[in-house]
């Protein structure tokens, strides 16, 4: 791991809400969003596209949405990796939402600052993950 984090992992909502109401982020999300680099993991558009598939989320067409967002956010697309999947493993079990814990072991190995909405996450902040909400 790299001394030093290198970026935004952004979280499914964060990047859902800067993407169609920003206002509604925190300051500092907004700030952290803003001064970049980002990351969107394929987890994020996973959890979109099965929470549009069950009417759960009106985002129209989750494949646009995909790449309008990463363009919007200039975000750079993350793919989830064995190693991001072991990491789950040595997650502490404060959260339910396998999405985020995926998300979460992600920033945790690529040394990102997680980026969320979710109070809860900040349960996870050690010397090796960072949360900004």
């Amino acid at each position: 791991m790299k001394a030093g984090f290198k970026g935004n992992l952004l979280d499914t909502s964060t990047a859902l809400l800067a993407v169609e109401d920003p206002a509604k982020l925190s300051l500092g999300i907004q700030k952290a969003v803003i001064a970049g680099p980002n990351f969107l993991s394929v987890v994020a558009y996973w959890e979109v596209m099965l929470k549009s598939m069950k009417g759960q989320l009106d985002i129209g067409d989750p494949r646009a949405w995909w790449f309008d967002t990463l363009d919007q956010l200039a975000a750079t697309p993350l793919p989830l990796r064995p190693q991001h999947i072991a990491a789950i493993r040595g997650l502490l079990p404060i959260h339910n939402d396998p999405f985020d814990r995926a998300l979460i072991a992600q920033a945790i190995v690529e040394n990102l600052t997680f980026v969320t909405t979710d109070s809860t996450v900040a349960l996870y902040e050690s010397n090796g993950f960072r949360v900004k909400s």
